[in-house]
């Protein structure tokens, strides 16, 4: 059975679920593989325009399985080193792969996201909390780094250095409204009410114009990249002009004088 679910329960709109309860949906190499194989599904649906990203149970997700972890796929026959390489890449390069597809991703987050669970919330573009939700760099805990899947690049950029270096370095946990009052999930809602909040969310902004979502996903996150104001105001220009070339603000217009909601092709 996949360890990762895709649904599709409103319009437009594909829920990605991590779907291991009995293990907290830990990042087994068999999890991450599903999740690859999700997001390549999804990024690959023209018809989806949102994800929303969430665990199964009582847990978003717990962090790397040390019990269960198994082997990472493509590793036959490597030696020790070479093997350990390639797991590092494999783990590491699935926020990436989140960042890579176009739909914009909402996690709705609900008990524990520690470790790499942690990292997957800052792999998508919107987060929200469950009252239960708690957020906790736990590699610091367990003896290696609190370093992994790009944390001290993320972090920092929600919760900025002085936070993310004490979330890191102690390895202390983060509870749902601390994570709100420091900027790293945007609303705390009861337990019950996250997903649903997520996919009224997702449902809102499917009203936008697809190729306007996925540009704005791809130039947020383009600009955390840029080495100054000027060069992400001549991305934003561009990335502007060529939102233009659609008809959607042509199509935006007509809607607004004949009192009516706007209908995207693009």
């Amino acid at each position: 059975m996949p360890l990762v679910s895709v649904e599709s329960i409103r319009p437009h709109v594909r829920v990605v679920t991590l779907d291991n309860p009995s293990r907290l949906n830990s990042m087994s190499f068999a999890l991450v593989s599903d999740l690859y194989d999700a997001l390549a599904e999804v990024g690959a649906d023209n018809d989806c325009r949102v994800v929303v990203l969430t665990g199964a149970g009582r847990a978003f997700c717990s962090g790397l399985e040390l019990e269960h972890a198994g082997l990472p796929p493509g590793t036959e026959n490597l030696g020790r080193h070479r093997m350990g390489m390639r797991a590092m890449e494999f783990m590491g390069g699935i926020v990436p792969a989140m960042r890579a597809i176009p739909q914009p991703i909402i996690a709705a987050i609900k008990g524990p996201a520690y470790g790499g669970g942690m990292c997957l919330s800052l792999g998508a573009d919107i987060r929200l909390a469950g009252a239960s939700a708690v957020f906790c760099g736990a590699g610091i805990s367990n003896g290696l780094t609190g370093a992994e899947l790009g944390v001290t690049w993320l972090l920092p950029r929600a919760v900025g250095i002085s936070n993310s270096a004490e979330i890191l370095l102690t390895g202390r946990k983060v509870h749902a409204e601390e994570a709100h009052r420091i900027g790293l999930v945007s609303r705390v809602v009861a337990d019950d009410e996250v997903v649903d909040l997520a996919l009224d969310m997702a449902e809102g902004m499917c009203a936008f114009s697809p190729f306007g979502l996925a540009l704005t996903k791809d130039t947020i996150w383009a600009s955390l990249e840029v080495s100054s104001l000027r060069a992400a105001v001549d991305l934003e220009n561009r990335t502007q002009l060529l939102a233009g070339h659609t008809g959607n603000l042509t199509e935006a217009s007509a809607a607004f004088r004949e009192k009516r909601p706007p209908v995207y092709t693009e």
